[in-house]
C-alpha cells in the first residue's frame, strides 16, 4: 500500500492554487471553481484541494518534508507566506515550522532527513 494523496477544502480554489504552487507544489489538474490536484516536487506523492462552501477547522496537520527548512522558509516569507511558527528543533529529532493555508488549514514544513522513517525509537 502507498499513499497516494491527501485532500483538502478550501473556499477559493483559484487562491489556494496561488498559495500551494508558492509553497512548491505542481499543478497537474486544474478544474476551478471545484477541484485542483498537485504532483509534490520530491516523490510520487499528490495534493489536491476541493471547493467547499465552509471549512470547518481542522486538527489535522499536513506535513511536507523539505530539504534545507530554513532556506526554504525564508524564501517563502519573502514571498509573502506568514508562518505560525518559525523553523525549531522538535524533541522528536525534526527540525519543523508552521503554517496554515488560507482556508486555517494547519501546515508544517519540515525537515527529519533518516529520523522521518527510522527515529532511535522505531518500533522493531
Amino acid at each position: 500500500m502507498n499513499l497516494n494523496q491527501v485532500t483538502v477544502a478550501t473556499t477559493d480554489v483559484a487562491r489556494a492554487i496561488g498559495f500551494y504552487s508558492t509553497l512548491g507544489l505542481r499543478l497537474i489538474v486544474e478544474s476551478i471553481p471545484r477541484y485542483a490536484r498537485f504532483e509534490c516536487p520530491d516523490g510520487e506523492s499528490t495534493f489536491s484541494i476541493h471547493r467547499a462552501d465552509q471549512v470547518a477547522a481542522s486538527q489535522t496537520v499536513v506535513y511536507f518534508e523539505c530539504g534545507d527548512l530554513d532556506e526554504t522558509v525564508a524564501a517563502l516569507q519573502r514571498q509573502g507566506i506568514i508562518f505560525t511558527s518559525p523553523p525549531a528543533d522538535q524533541p522528536w529529532l525534526w527540525r519543523e515550522a508552521r503554517l496554515r493555508d488560507p482556508d486555517g488549514n494547519p501546515i508544517c514544513l519540515f525537515q527529519a532527513g533518516d529520523h522521518r522513517r527510522h527515529p532511535p525509537w522505531r518500533v522493531a
